[in-house]
């Protein structure tokens, strides 16, 4: 089942759920007016919004539009909770060969995680609006769960029993404001503006064989300025799974309905398939060269990232630029 949300006016727009072919979509207000009151109350509506949804398939539904007709917004708007990890250990090490660094041992078994921002989140076409290039606009393809209500102290075995739904984002980040911040250390804020998501979030059983141990094996498609820049697989190298996050970040407090759980950049040895956000070729750039050779994004930049399996895209599309922000 794919669930999105249109644009209606108000701050969390209408539910609705989308074809698997992501070409046609059917109204869900009447089930649950938004993603997070379906969310909310998630077992007592699952059954209707699994009947819409194949009955959308069979081509039952009378008042089913085309996908393309309608403005999407991030499945879900706005969210109580959004927490980021670092799991493909690959970029980490990355990052800190390139400062002559070694990873520590902890972060095998410990998990990188910080709380982002969730007042504000873009849509998949939305601008990446920001007053400087000089701040370094970077993208960064990643997937995320949204979870139900997880308790405290849940257990890895227990976790995956509370994902609802898997997303596809672009966790933007300001590369040129993180080293001041992070010396002040207390953390992420300035430098992780608003993240966008592609329009539709999926159950986990829509992605088949590819959801296995709490990942997703999926190639992650990027492109930048129309070229390719690289399709990571985000599953075996996924150091920590979405249920071995989630258990972190419930140690001592609990998430409630649609917390949102995110992988961080998905990431690779093999270079071949390259990077999935520009810190990390520039770190390889500086690993092999000395020098930093590939500026961030500039005005006018384009990135485009997508999932695509068994010929039909997951998620749906996220195609933004980079445009100076006004106002």
């Amino acid at each position: 089942m794919k669930l999105g949300t249109i644009d209606d006016g108000t701050r969390d727009g209408a539910l609705v759920i989308a074809r698997r072919d992501l070409a046609v979509a059917a109204h869900a207000a009447d089930i649950a007016p938004t993603l997070q009151a379906a969310l909310d109350r998630w077992d007592e509506v699952l059954p209707a919004l699994r009947a819409r949804a194949e009955a959308l398939e069979k081509g039952e539904v009378a008042d089913a539009f085309d996908v393309a007709s309608r403005r999407f917004r991030a499945p879900l708007p706005r969210a109580y909770h959004w927490v980021d990890g670092s799991a493909f250990l690959n970029h980490v090490r990355l990052v800190r060969r390139a400062r002559g660094a070694e990873m520590p041992e902890s972060f095998l078994t410990d998990p990188l995680v910080y709380q982002g921002g969730s007042d504000a989140f873009l849509g998949h076409r939305d601008d990446i609006a920001h007053a400087s290039t000089d701040w370094g606009i970077d993208f960064e393809a990643e997937l995320a769960v949204i979870t139900g209500d997880v308790p405290y102290g849940t257990s890895a075995a227990d976790a995956l029993g509370h994902v609802r739904l898997v997303a596809l984002l672009n966790d933007v980040s300001l590369r040129n404001l993180i080293p001041n911040e992070l010396a002040k250390g207390f953390g992420f804020y300035v430098s992780k503006p608003s993240t966008a998501f592609a329009p539709f979030a999926v159950t986990p059983d829509e992605l088949g064989d590819a959801w296995q141990d709490g990942r997703a094996h999926v190639d992650v498609d990027v492109h930048w300025n129309g070229e390719r820049f690289g399709n990571p697989n985000a599953g075996p190298e996924m150091q920590f799974g979405f249920h071995e996050l989630i258990a972190h970040v419930t140690r001592t407090r609990p998430l409630g309905a649609g917390a949102i759980v995110g992988s961080g950049t998905v990431s690779n040895e093999d270079r071949s398939r390259g990077s999935c956000c520009i810190a990390e070729k520039r770190m390889i750039e500086k690993i092999d060269t000395g020098e930093f050779r590939t500026p961030f994004m500039q005005f006018g930049d384009t990135v485009r990232i997508e999932v695509v399996r068994d010929g039909q895209s997951v998620f749906g599309v996220i195609e933004q630029e980079v445009v100076r922000h006004v106002g």
